[in-house]
């Protein structure tokens, strides 16, 4: 059929060589080939043999095979580089694309559209993605992991309560620390659930007051310690406020939580060693603890008693005026020294004090007459000055009277009618216009001016004070009139 689609287009099979007897020429069976292989895309799985991605290549090449076959592939750099996969021997992949064939060479390669990893090799993969992120944030570095308690009060274990794990780990605290507390919580260790219940098992053996919490479970396939590869168990690991000890699966398994727990354990067996010190070992701890404590005890006596004895042989021990010979005899040497000054200061004053007195006698006279002649000297000159001062300022007087008459005139005229309204109203709100009217103001004996009848009573003295003078009265009686206004408030 082939034959006869290249007979029917003959100007197709000129162009690729063929000859004049009809039969196909190399290149026109390459085309041929090649048309038909690449209008077909399949989707394969295999595993990789070889890999060719050399820098400068403009492709990546490399070979999957299974047991009965291999298939060389090529995979332009654009395409491989959008994957994020970086291939390696023995993995297994998922190809997406079409058979091509290089004519030049006679060869026939897959070219990949789409590539990516199948079945364990896509998980571990995303593993080391997930390993890669929390390194980066500093999850999985030494110096944020704590130390171990040495004797742990309260232990926690959070694994599956089914499995061979937790009795390898309480026959081992039981056997090492019989003296610690183990609080359990049984969880699901398989599964997509494992591992929010690993979660919430770690945060209740915290609340039950574990110091130490041991993750751990038995071996098994990669695919079935995935749950320890979930990044919400990691980042709740390195968040707990205990150290974190993990024994998952056997010693050549890793997963993302024994890379961020405080201490990493090959086994569940070793994990519960890790955390509860064996009974020989505390023996010879504390056998070397008392050696020690008494060595430093013994040593402390020793150095406290060579003090002891220091201080015991010093002479103020011995000789209570020790303390304070010093200090007498420095009082001694000050008093000779004294005695022996006095006489001669007094002497040397008493020597300064008569030549002062002589200097004193002798400049006494010649001051008086030089201040005596300075005295009769200024004595003149004032009586020389006086009747002028007066004249002139005499004359200075008239001078300022006249200008002030002057001035005053005028200003007086200009307040003149203001002070006599202001007279007019202060007498008119007088208290004596108003006794001139035939008012009286009585006051008791304090000198309060009496509103009300409450303010006297019967037998008390007050004083009533009229236009002209005042009244000494006393109340024989009290009587109330009720009005609306009080009199004396409409007065004020």
């Amino acid at each position: 059929m082939a034959y006869r689609e290249n007979e029917g287009r003959s100007a197709t099979r000129g162009a690729a060589g063929a000859s004049d007897s009809g039969a196909l020429s190399v290149s026109g069976a390459m085309a041929l080939a090649k048309g038909a292989l690449e209008g077909v895309t399949v989707r394969l799985i295999g595993e990789v043999s070889e890999v060719s991605c050399k820098p400068g290549y403009k492709a990546a090449y490399f070979t999957v095979k299974d047991k009965g076959a291999a298939l060389p592939c090529m995979m332009w750099n654009n395409r491989y580089e959008a994957t994020g996969v970086r291939l390696a021997m023995g993995q297994l992949v998922e190809l997406t694309g079409r058979f091509t064939l290089y004519a030049a060479k006679g060869r026939m390669n897959f070219d990949v559209f789409s590539l990516a990893l199948a079945g364990e090799g896509m998980l571990r993969q995303q593993v080391a993605d997930l390993a890669r992120k929390l390194e980066a944030e500093g999850l999985m570095q030494a110096g944020r992991k704590r130390p171990l308690p040495m004797l742990p009060a309260c232990v926690g274990l959070v694994t599956s309560p089914r499995g061979a794990a937790v009795h390898d780990v309480l026959r081992t605290l039981r056997r090492r620390f019989p003296l610690a507390r183990v609080v359990v919580a049984g969880v699901p260790v398989e599964g997509r659930e494992a591992p929010a219940r690993v979660v919430e098992g770690m945060r209740a053996v915290c609340s039950g007051g574990a110091e130490v919490v041991l993750v751990v479970r038995g071996g098994g396939s990669f695919e079935d310690l995935m749950p320890f590869n979930d990044e919400g168990l990691a980042r709740a690991i390195a968040a707990c406020p205990v150290p974190v000890v993990t024994g998952i699966g056997h010693e050549p398994d890793t997963s993302i939580a024994d890379m961020v727990a405080d201490l990493r354990a090959s086994t569940p067996t070793a994990a519960a060693e890790a955390v509860a010190p064996a009974r020989e070992n505390l023996e010879s701890l504390f056998e070397a603890q008392a050696r020690s404590l008494a060595a430093c005890a013994s040593r402390c006596v020793e150095r406290e008693t060579a003090a002891f004895m220091r201080l015991a042989d010093r002479p103020v021990f011995s000789d209570a005026a020790y303390l304070f010979a010093a200090e007498a005899q420095t009082l001694d040497l000050a008093a000779d020294r004294l005695a022996r000054a006095l006489p001669a200061n007094l002497g040397r004053d008493r020597v300064r004090l008569d030549a002062t007195a002589d200097r004193l006698r002798l400049a006494g006279p010649r001051v008086v007459e030089r201040e005596r002649s300075a005295l009769t000297g200024a004595c003149e000159r004032f009586a020389r000055a006086l009747p002028l001062a007066p004249a002139r300022e005499r004359s200075r007087v008239e001078v300022l009277r006249d200008r002030l008459i002057v001035r005053g005139g005028a200003v007086v005229g200009r307040f003149e009618t203001e002070a006599q309204v202001a007279a007019a109203r202060l007498h008119d709100l007088s208290p004596l216009a108003v006794l001139a009217r035939g008012y009286a103001v009585a006051r008791t004996e304090q000198g309060a001016v009496v509103k009300r009848v409450e303010q006297v009573g019967e037998g008390s003295r007050i004083s009533v004070a009229v236009s002209d003078g005042e009244l000494a009265c006393r109340v024989e009686s009290t009587r109330r009139i009720e009005t609306s206004v009080e009199p004396w408030e409409e007065t004020a």
